[in-house]
């Protein structure tokens, strides 16, 4: 991976042009040149890893090694069974089978040729494990940490991880290091732990200017760029892509511009366009996202730069865009947060909504969804609570000893500060649940009745109203050493708070419509020569669905790769 500066303007040849350099486009880039083209990648933000490097760094790959070394051995058509559940109608099976087969082989391929590694937990519950085919482990794999000095001088262009989920900009790994942070004050064991991971970070900080501990999606992100440079790919930087190269019918190349000038480069294998999808293109936002009639409605975390370049590109040389989704986005609760430095940040609330002592309201001061449930099936119930012509927001609930046991948001547990988040009202506080509400607008009324109903059942672990942690899913991001039910407990200790949620995502669904080999098709299904769409840019093959955690990250390994293997054929 050459530095931005390395080539000159004019004419660029090569073999496969990747445009993006998250998942999807990187493992397209590996799998290629690993197969011996000459790949070029160009990324249009002035750092590389674009939503990958930011995200959970979760994939979602059934019948994989990593599933067998736990002894988990699924029905030959479990997943293909769970996949057509969760589609409906929009199942497409020749994608789903074509993911099934390869996501497999792909994890053999990145795991045992390039830097990539990722370790599975025996637990992680499919999102609706209990549909038919859902599982309760096996599916779901995490990117192993990533030692960033690997990338060399490089690691300064890798993008940051989302700010609001880091801690002292410190991005936790997923599971046991989380929950070392979160019984800091409890265990000398974790005590111990956090000193020791904090102070490695302080020095890399000091030393780098960033930690070097990489986790998550940043370690995706920075795997596969050392799997990169380990192929000598080239990456061009604040790069976007101007147009394509379209000759009789087929993809050719692109027009790159590149320090101030246009770069025609020529790809005799074609373009892969794997650009993030669409989550800040308001235009398209206002024609496919319901609950944000002018577009403006709607808040991700995602990177900026995401405007839905790849789709405008692929309708120019005569592709698709899928629209007949039920949900055109993998949905996710957000709270807009105020950062120190005065702009706004998004945080994303993942599993604070299933910890006891935590429900959440509409402004009516009414539950309208059990808390636990993923975050996707959460802001359907919230849009679906709404009432005509009110804002679609609804308030996270909590007590004074829940805040400071889990945190809540953005807040952090105890022995952090509050302060900064009530002096903002990103955290509103009363000292009953009447002050309270009207601190944040709710009905008074309505919510001490929701809440002294709630309190009823809590406190014998059931929540009749919603069954609250009667899935596996609820269970698992709950708290396993509270019982009996491990995501129940009253709301009675004040004061008590609240945040206020609106509607989010991690990612488009309503991507380019591809055949099974991951090429663009035209608006009468036929492949388009020399264009291929992965990640976000393609249309998801869940249906508008999420069925587990990794639904946007396996697909985009797997079609990058499944891209990259076709170009090489």
């Amino acid at each position: 991976m050459t530095a931005a500066s390395a080539s000159p303007a004019g004419v660029h040849t090569c073999d496969l042009l990747v445009v993006g350099s998250g998942a999807a486009g990187m493992s397209a880039a590996v799998t290629a040149a690993h197969r011996g083209l000459k790949v070029l990648i160009v990324e249009k933000e002035p750092r590389f890893g674009g939503t990958t490097a930011r995200s959970g760094g979760w994939l979602w790959i059934p019948g994989t090694s990593l599933a067998k070394a736990w002894g988990i051995e699924e029905a030959p058509d479990a997943a293909r069974t769970y996949l057509r559940h969760e589609a409906g109608n929009n199942f497409d099976a020749a994608r789903v089978d074509a993911f099934l087969s390869a996501g497999p082989e792909a994890v053999d391929f990145f795991t045992t040729k390039t830097a990539l590694r990722f370790d599975m937990p025996l637990t992680f519950p499919d999102y609706h494990a209990e549909a038919p085919g859902g599982t309760q482990g096996g599916r779901s794999m995490v990117t192993r940490p990533f030692d960033g000095r690997e990338l060399g001088d490089h690691v300064k262009d890798l993008g940051l991880p989302l700010p609001e989920l880091t801690v002292f900009g410190m991005m936790l790994g997923s599971g046991k290091e989380i929950i070392h942070f979160m019984r800091v004050t409890k265990s000398l064991t974790s005590a111990v732990y956090v000193a020791k991971r904090l102070s490695r970070h302080l020095r890399d900080v000091l030393r780098f200017g960033r930690g070097m501990t990489l986790t998550n999606g940043n370690a995706l992100a920075g795997r596969l760029a050392k799997s990169a440079l380990d192929l000598n790919v080239p990456l061009w930087l604040s790069s976007p892509v101007r147009e394509l190269i379209v000759e009789n019918g087929a993809v050719r190349g692109a027009v790159v511009e590149r320090e101030g000038q246009r770069v025609e480069v020529r790809a005799g294998r074609g373009v892969v366009l794997a650009c993030g999808g669409f989550p800040h293109d308001v235009a398209r936002r206002k024609a496919m996202f319901p609950h944000a009639p002018t577009g403006a409605e709607h808040y991700s975390p995602g990177p900026t730069g995401n405007t839905g370049d790849g789709l405008r590109l692929a309708e120019s040389a005569g592709g698709r865009v899928e629209d007949r989704l039920a949900n055109a986005a993998a949905w996710v609760p957000v709270s807009i947060t105020k950062r120190k430095d005065g702009s706004n940040g998004v945080m994303p609330h993942f599993i604070d909504r299933a910890k006891p002592g935590v429900i959440a309201v509409m402004r009516d001061g009414k539950r309208f969804a059990n808390e636990g449930n993923s975050y996707h099936d959460f802001v359907q119930a919230m849009v679906k609570a709404a009432k005509p012509g009110e804002e679609i927001a609804a308030f996270l609930i909590c007590d004074h000893r829940a805040l400071r046991k889990y945190g809540l948001g953005c807040v952090p547990p105890f022995p952090m500060p509050l302060g900064h988040h009530l002096k903002t009202g990103y955290l509103m506080r009363g000292a009953t649940l009447s002050e309270l509400a009207k601190t944040a607008g709710i009905d008074a009324g309505n919510f001490e009745a929701t809440v002294a109903e709630f309190n009823a059942e809590a406190a014998n672990g059931t929540d009749p109203r919603f069954g609250k942690g009667t899935r596996a899913y609820n269970r698992y991001q709950g708290d396993a050493l509270h019982g009996p039910n491990p995501c129940v407990a009253p709301v009675e200790h004040g004061p008590f708070y609240a945040i206020k949620m609106v509607v989010g995502d991690l990612g488009t669904y309503a991507g380019i419509r591809t055949d099974e080999n991951a090429r663009a098709l035209d608006a009468d299904g036929k492949v388009i020569e020399g264009l291929y769409a992965a990640g976000n840019d393609m249309a998801s093959i869940m249906g508008g669905n999420y069925p587990g955690a990794g639904i946007t990250l396996g697909p985009a390994l797997t079609f990058g790769y499944i891209a990259g293997r076709h170009a090489s054929s």
